[in-house]
């Protein structure tokens, strides 16, 4: 599938990208950490897809432990 030029591969990298930048330009904490989450699933979800799991295994890596951080940090929110 190609959308101007673009692959599907790369339009995943592109709105994974594109999901972080927005949650960077939340005030509120917990919308930020659930747009962070998304966009670091698409990440994961990138890595995957990516030619080799050699290429790809430091981003799936980072962005399953950065999304089990905000997982963590939103629980312990709801608990307080």
């Amino acid at each position: 599938m190609e959308i101007f030029e673009i692959t599907g591969v790369e339009l995943v990298g592109y709105s994974a990208s594109l999901m972080v930048l927005l949650s960077f330009t939340m005030k509120d904490v917990k919308k930020l950490r659930l747009v962070n989450i998304i966009g670091c699933l698409l990440f994961i979800i990138y890595g995957f897809l990516m030619p080799t799991l050699r290429v790809g295994l430091p981003i799936i890596i980072a962005n399953f432990a950065i999304c089990m951080v905000n997982c963590y940090y939103l629980l312990k929110v709801k608990r307080v």
